[in-house]
C-alpha cells in the first residue's frame, strides 16, 4: 500500500517506528498532488519550502521526545477560511487575494502544538456559500471518483484532496453541512463537532451562530484523533466550551448492543409543501419543481441508509423509525439567519483595511460600492441581499425572528428525539454528487440539497458523515450519523461499528476499475 492510501493515524505510527520520516510524508503527498492537482484543484494555496521545513522540526522534536502525539508529523491540510499565519488565506474570494494573516486559528494552532505539518491551503466554495466549491474565484474543484462530478462543498477541496491522496486528513468548516455533505460525495469521513467545541478563533465567518470547524478524513478513527487534537476551550471565542470529555478515541469500541437508533420518517424524501415554501421566500415554485415533485431522497441512498440500519441491528442496536417533525421549516429558517449573519459579517470588506479595491473610483461610498461589486461572487451577493432584506426595517420581526424561534423550536424537536434514542440515523444527502455545472443553474435545488445536514447546525449538535458504498453510477454514497449536544462519543461508537463491518473503503483508482456498488475492501483486494 502507497503511504499516501495510508490512514492519519497509520502514517503516525510509521513515523514513531521511523518506517518513514517526516520529510518522506510529506514529500509523498506534494507529490500526489503535482501529479493530480492540475485536474482536481484541490488546493488554492502551497508552502512547500516552509512545509519542508517545518517536517525537519517536527522530525527533530518527534527524535528528542518533546512531540509524541498520535498524528506527529503527519501532514495535513486547512480550508482556506481558517487562519494560517504568514500562509495566504482568500476564503477563495478574489475580494480576499492577498491576505495574509499574522495569526493562526486556535484549531491550527492545536494542530501545530500535535506535531502537524500544514501543506497548503484547500479550495472551497466563496466565503463557504455554496453546496459544490463551484461559486470559488479559482475555479471549481472536481470530484475524484468521476472529475465530471462535484465535490460537494464547502469544504469540496478538503474532502478531494483526502479522498485522492493529496493529504493525510484535512480541516474544514461546517456551516450547514459543508463538511459531512462533501464527504459523502467524496468517500471520506467528514465530523461536525458539537457548537462550542472546537475554537471559531480565526476561523473567518460566515454565520457565526452556525459555524463550527472539524476534521475529515479517510477513516472514523483518525477523525476521532484529530478532534481530540483540535477541541479545546478558548478564551478568545465567547462561544467555546471548555469540555473535560475529550477522550474522543475511547468511543472507538466494535459494540453497539442496546444503542438505540431512530431513522426520521421525514427523511426518507423532501415533501412538495417545503419546496413550495422556499420557494415563496426566494422565488418560484416552478424553478425548483421543474414541472415534476420534486428532487427527493434517491433510492439508492434510502437503501443505503437502510442497509446501515441493518447492520447496526445485527451488531445488537435497536432500530426504530419516527417522526422528527419541523424538518420541513429547517431550510427556510437556516437561509434567513445564514443569510442574516453573512450580511453582517461580510460588511467589514469594503476595501479599506485589506483585500481587493477597485482600480478607479470616485469618492469613499463609490469605493465601497464598486469594491464590492467586483470583489464579491454572484452567490455571496445573492445572500449579503437576502440577509440585508430579512435584517431591514418592517421585515425583521416578520422574517428574521420567526426563523429564529423555528431555530428553538427544531432545537427542542431533536431534544424529544433524544429522550427516546442515542443516535438519529439519516442521508448525509438526497442524491449523489451531481455533475459540474447542474446545481449553479438552479441555486434553489442546490438550497434543497442541504435538507439533511442543515438541522444539526441550527440545533448545534454533533454529526458525522461515513461513506458506505458505491452507487449505480460508481459514485460514493454516505449516511450521517446525528448524536445529542456534547455526544460524539455515541456517533463515532456507531460509526466506527458500522466500518468494521463495511471493512476498508475502496480508494478513486482502485475504485475505476470495479463494478460500481462493489464494496470490497482493499485489502481484499489486494488478497486475491
Amino acid at each position: 500500500m502507497q503511504i499516501t492510501e495510508r490512514t492519519a493515524l497509520e502514517l503516525g505510527r510509521m513515523i514513531k517506528k521511523k518506517e518513514i520520516s517526516v520529510r518522506e510524508a510529506v514529500d509523498a503527498s506534494y507529490q500526489r498532488i503535482a501529479a493530480l492537482d492540475g485536474e482536481l484543484n484541490s488546493y488554492v494555496t502551497l508552502d512547500q519550502e516552509a512545509a519542508y521545513a517545518r517536517a525537519d522540526q517536527v522530525q527533530a522534536g518527534i527524535e528528542d521526545g518533546s512531540i509524541t502525539g498520535p498524528l506527529a508529523g503527519v501532514p495535513a491540510a486547512v480550508k482556506d477560511n481558517i487562519c494560517t499565519e504568514g500562509l495566504l488565506t482568500t476564503c477563495s474570494s478574489k475580494i480576499l487575494y492577498n491576505f495574509v494573516p499574522t495569526y493562526s486559528a486556535e484549531a491550527v494552532l492545536n494542530m501545530e502544538k500535535a506535531g502537524a505539518v500544514i501543506l497548503g491551503k484547500t479550495n472551497m466554495d466563496e466565503f463557504a456559500m455554496g453546496s459544490t466549491t463551484e461559486t470559488s474565484a479559482f475555479g471549481p474543484t472536481k470530484n475524484p471518483w468521476n472529475t465530471g462530478h462535484v465535490p460537494g462543498g464547502s469544504s469540496g477541496g478538503s474532502c478531494a484532496a483526502v479522498a485522492a491522496g493529496e493529504a493525510p486528513y484535512a480541516l474544514g468548516s461546517d456551516t450547514g453541512g459543508s463538511i459531512r455533505q462533501p464527504g459523502s460525495f467524496c468517500g471520506v469521513v467528514g465530523l461536525k463537532p458539537t457548537y462550542g467545541t472546537v475554537s471559531r478563533y480565526g476561523l473567518i465567518a460566515y454565520g457565526s451562530s452556525l459555524d463550527q470547524i472539524g476534521p475529515i478524513a479517510k477513516d472514523v478513527s483518525d477523525c476521532a484523533a484529530i478532534l481530540e487534537m483540535i477541541a479545546s476551550h478558548d478564551k478568545k471565542d465567547s462561544t467555546s466550551v471548555a469540555r473535560t470529555d475529550c477522550d474522543f478515541t475511547s468511543a472507538l469500541v466494535d459494540d453497539v448492543k442496546g444503542l438505540r437508533v431512530g431513522i426520521p420518517s421525514d427523511y426518507l424524501g423532501v415533501s412538495p409543501s417545503m419546496q413550495n415554501r422556499l420557494a415563496a421566500m426566494v422565488g418560484p415554485a416552478s424553478s425548483i419543481r421543474g414541472g415534476e415533485s420534486g428532487p427527493g431522497l434517491d433510492d439508492e441512498v434510502r437503501q443505503a441508509v437502510l442497509d446501515t440500519a441493518d447492520v447496526l441491528r445485527q451488531k445488537g442496536a435497536i432500530v426504530e423509525e419516527f417522526d422528527l417533525s419541523l424538518v420541513e421549516y429547517a431550510i427556510p429558517a437556516y437561509y434567513v439567519i445564514a443569510s442574516a449573519e453573512a450580511s453582517s459579517n461580510l460588511s467589514r470588506f469594503d476595501g479599506v483595511k485589506y483585500g481587493y479595491r477597485a482600480a478607479e473610483y470616485e469618492g469613499l461610498h463609490n469605493m465601497y460600492k464598486k469594491s464590492r461589486s467586483e470583489g464579491f461572487g454572484e452567490e455571496v451577493k445573492r445572500r449579503i441581499m437576502l440577509g440585508s432584506f430579512v435584517l431591514s426595517s418592517g421585515y425583521y420581526d416578520a422574517y428574521y425572528l420567526k426563523a429564529l424561534r423555528t431555530k428553538a423550536l427544531i432545537k427542542q424537536s431533536f431534544d424529544r428525539a433524544f429522550e427516546k434514542y442515542d443516535i438519529i440515523l439519516a442521508p448525509a444527502s438526497p442524491t449523489t454528487a451531481p455533475e459540474l455545472g447542474k446545481s449553479l443553474s438552479d441555486p434553489l435545488k442546490m438550497y434543497l440539497g442541504d435538507i439533511y445536514t442543515i438541522s444539526v447546525n441550527l440545533a448545534g449538535l454533533p454529526g458525522i458523515s461515513v461513506p458506505c458504498r458505491l452507487d449505480s453510477k460508481g459514485l460514493p454514497i454516505g449516511v450521517q450519523m446525528i448524536g445529542d449536544c456534547f455526544n460524539e462519543k455515541a456517533i463515532l461508537r456507531a460509526a466506527y461499528a458500522f466500518e468494521q463491518a463495511r471493512g476498508r473503503f475502496l480508494v478513486p483508482e482502485i475504485a475505476k476499475n470495479e463494478k460500481a456498488g462493489d464494496c470490497k475492501t482493499a485489502a481484499d483486494k489486494e488478497g486475491e
